[in-house]
């Protein structure tokens, strides 16, 4: 696969091994979540893992990306036994890229933040399709079915 230039990216992984976008061969699920160990995010997180075998029997790859550590993430990663990587981006050099970060009401306060979307990449290296503002339940779901039909 070849990503398209302004969506190639390089983000420490918690494989040990950094994850570049541009070098992955096959279909690819980018999920962006806000934080690691909140209740929306390990529900998501979850619903992927308990999907994965059914997504790897596609040919498709799973990766979820928050600004988070990569220690905060292996302890996340370890905590739900997460069969797939996930990616830093403390920088926010991903989330700028594919326009996640917004700004959000936090308990009266108006925060930057990720606003939970997925992407997937479709083997010609370009977004097959997005969805953004995501709501957690049956998503996942919603994103095998779509996998299923590349």
């Amino acid at each position: 696969m070849n990503a398209s230039p302004c969506f190639n990216f390089t983000l420490p992984s918690t494989s040990g091994t950094d994850f570049t976008l541009s070098a992955s061969r096959k279909p690819l699920v980018i999920y962006f979540y806000p934080k690691d160990n909140t209740p929306g995010c390990t529900n998501e997180s979850m619903a992927f893992r308990d999907l994965h075998a059914e997504f790897a029997v596609l040919g498709a790859e799973i990766v979820g990306i928050s600004r988070d550590s990569l220690k905060s993430h292996h302890n996340f990663k370890a905590k739900l036994e997460l069969p797939f990587e996930l990616l830093s981006d403390s920088e926010e050099t991903a989330c700028n890229l594919f326009g996640v970060i917004k700004m959000k009401n936090m308990y009266g306060k108006q925060v930057r933040g990720i606003e939970r979307s997925t992407f997937v990449i479709g083997k010609s290296g370009e977004i097959a399709r997005e969805w953004r503002g995501v709501k957690v339940p049956g998503h996942a779901e919603e994103v095998l079915a779509y996998v299923k039909t590349l």
